[in-house]
């Protein structure tokens, strides 16, 4: 490992709005309470990485609270980093194996999840890690409250036809759906937030795909 990712897990260590696996179980239930100090709803980015889009998000919605989800540190240093240079405090990150989310939230403690640009996992042996497949769909189903709603921004034109696919074989209730986000009517402020790696898929002219969905 390097020094600058060996620095920065040690640095992450004190940050007050990160906590890492096992710190995150007690607050299971409890987040708004106990961690953010209010009652605000609760919205999860899943494979956040640096979390740029949980901070812009926490700064759209201060009457919200965030909190970006990925099990590498040194990514989430740099989006905990910036959050608490900008005194952005509705804002914090779990280092946790998304799998393991129904450890960490309880049934119906979350008010909406963000996908964005996640792993598209293209290999059919690896469907199962693909955080839409039905194995990930049947745990948001569980924490988000009744009508709570997933997104997904992905660049990968299959992950988007593999999403869309199981929407419809599920049943699931579709909200909006393009295959082209910014020609389209639906890239507001909030879906027009711009990751590194967006912009650069933007900037080779790859279209943006966006599902947004719910279970009821």
């Amino acid at each position: 490992m390097g020094k600058d990712k060996l620095r920065r897990f040690a640095e992450i260590e004190n940050f007050g709005n990160v906590l890492q696996l096992d710190a995150g179980k007690p607050y299971k239930g409890a987040w708004s309470k106990e961690l953010f100090k209010n009652d605000n709803p609760v919205v999860l980015e899943l494979a956040c990485g640096k979390g740029e889009y949980t901070v812009n998000l926490a700064r759209l919605f201060p009457d919200k609270n965030f909190i970006g989800i990925d099990y590498k540190g040194n990514r989430i240093w740099r989006g905990a980093k910036t959050a608490i240079e900008d005194g952005v405090n509705n804002v914090a990150f779990l280092r946790i194996q998304i799998e393991n989310l129904l450890d960490y939230f309880a049934p119906g403690e979350v008010d909406e999840i963000w996908i964005t640009f996640p792993d598209p996992q293209p290999q059919l042996s690896r469907e199962k890690k693909r955080l839409t497949s039905p194995r990930f769909l049947e745990k948001y189903k569980v924490l988000l409250r009744p009508g709570g709603f997933v997104n997904l921004k992905t660049d990968n034109d299959g992950l988007y036809a593999y999403t869309a696919e199981k929407i419809d074989e599920l049943s699931l209730k579709e909200h909006v759906n393009t295959a082209d986000l910014y020609h389209s009517e639906f890239a507001d402020e909030v879906l027009s937030i711009k990751t590194y790696y967006e912009k650069k898929y933007l900037a080779d002219n790859k279209n943006i795909n966006y599902l947004k969905f719910s279970f009821q």
